[in-house]
């Protein structure tokens, strides 16, 4: 077709020339269907083959053997939440899902040393990282974890891990943490599903896996080469969506108020939140069991005061700048934010995720939260009342299950042995 030759006057960007694929395929669905109807049929077309690859000209990924330090490492230095780890003990001529243990996330490594300090009942948490960490700092450590599982805390907060300011700092320096091996932590939390797309697989299946079956990102694996050749992941697709707010298939949906088109769908009573005098773990913790990427954090005494947000990405700096917490006797949600917005301050990288808490309000249209996260380049915000109080939580999946819907036995066996079906039955 014309419009995949480049002229003037053609869209600059790779998701603006998708936007005009679906404006050309709109244009020519049945009159009677509905916008979602509609939109499902156009995105149904279109392979995930011609969605735009990833701003690295490689994929990233980490090899099995790698230390847990490397892989942190190199997460930050991609500004990655998780990455694919290569199994360097499969045979050269193993098939890709052989060739793959799985996906590793910042969050998997970081819940991972924490289910360290648990595994055996009974016992102090500094005392099993002591002897974890085997080092002639086992002291230091027993002393700088101490209270994070004492009886008094437990008693109050059950289940809530409380690690004292230089803990992190002596953790990232231990044999321990650079002899760990990323293959040594498989199994042991909960390794995220590697689901693939083939590249002739289309952008509604995409589009579903990220948003009703909760798939963070989604790799492309070309069968030949038995790669990863794409991972699309949810800021990408709201890149997308932001380049395609003013064409005419969008408008149907984007010029509503929020309201309007049902959203939020989660109210304030369902949000998990945190209060800024807990334990930042937990708040960690709570994303990695729930599965979500956020937590909002309240004022301390109840209500719904929003005072700031913590992201999923945002455990990065536990183990990339340990430091930052040594003069905390715990680190608490108001400490950790504190802490890193002082740490950013200082190494000059502003960071849309530790200021000000990115909200909307219910009368917004879609279109404003669509450029508003994209341009922060965030996955979730708060909708608040006129005195910023809680009124509900919009995410990616939330405005995807807007535009498209699962038909009736879309996937068949698709899932079969890999992913359980999640309880939801429809987006």
């Amino acid at each position: 077709m014309s419009k995949m030759v480049v002229e003037e006057g053609s869209p600059k960007s790779p998701e603006a020339k998708l936007g005009l694929e679906v404006e050309d395929l709109w244009d020519v669905q049945e009159p009677q269907l509905s916008p979602t109807e509609k939109l499902n049929a156009c995105f149904e077309s279109i392979p995930v083959s011609q969605f735009p690859q990833t701003s690295s000209s490689e994929v990233i990924e980490i090899r099995s053997d790698a230390s847990l330090g490397e892989a942190v490492r190199l997460l930050s230095q991609n500004k990655l939440l998780s990455a694919p780890v290569v199994d360097v003990d499969a045979p050269e001529d193993s098939s890709w899902i052989d060739r793959y243990l799985g996906i590793v996330e910042f969050a998997g490594i970081v819940v991972w040393i924490l289910h360290q300090s648990e595994k055996k009942e009974g016992l102090d948490a500094a005392e099993v990282f002591a002897r974890a960490l085997q080092e002639p700092t086992g002291p230091a450590v027993a002393a700088a974890a101490s209270g994070m599982s004492s009886p008094r805390y437990r008693s109050s907060q059950p289940g809530s891990p409380k690690t004292a300011g230089n803990f992190f700092e002596l953790l990232t320096s231990s044999d321990f943490y650079k002899n760990t091996k990323v293959k040594d932590i498989s199994g042991t939390f909960r390794w995220a599903p590697f689901l693939a797309l083939q590249p002739s697989n289309s952008f509604l299946t995409m589009l579903l896996l990220l948003s009703k079956y909760r798939m963070k990102s989604v790799p492309v694996v070309d069968l030949g080469d038995r790669k990863i050749e794409n991972i699309i992941t949810q800021s990408a697709v709201f890149h997308m969506l932001e380049e395609c707010v003013d064409l005419q298939w969008f408008k149907s949906w984007g010029s509503k108020k929020l309201h309007e088109i049902g959203l939020p769908l989660m109210k304030s009573n369902r949000i998990i939140k945190v209060e800024e005098d807990e334990p930042v773990l937990q708040a960690f913790k709570i994303m990695q069991e729930k599965g979500v990427g956020g937590v909002p954090v309240v004022a301390s005494g109840g209500g719904n005061k929003a005072v700031g947000n913590i992201s999923i990405r945002d455990i990065q700096f536990l183990l990339i700048a340990p430091e930052i917490y040594k003069d905390y006797r715990s680190i608490t949600a108001k400490n950790f934010i504190t802490a890193v917005k002082s740490y950013l301050e200082k190494n000059q990288k502003g960071s849309p995720l530790m200021s000000e808490m990115v909200s909307c309000r219910k009368d917004d249209t879609l279109k404003d939260v669509i450029l508003k996260l994209d341009s922060l380049k965030i996955h979730r915000i708060y909708v608040v009342d006129n005195e910023g109080k809680l009124e509900g939580l919009i995410t990616l999946r939330d405005i995807i299950s807007r535009l498209v819907h699962e038909p009736r036995g879309y996937f068949g066996d698709f899932f079969d042995g890999i992913l359980p079906i999640p309880q939801n039955s429809r987006v």
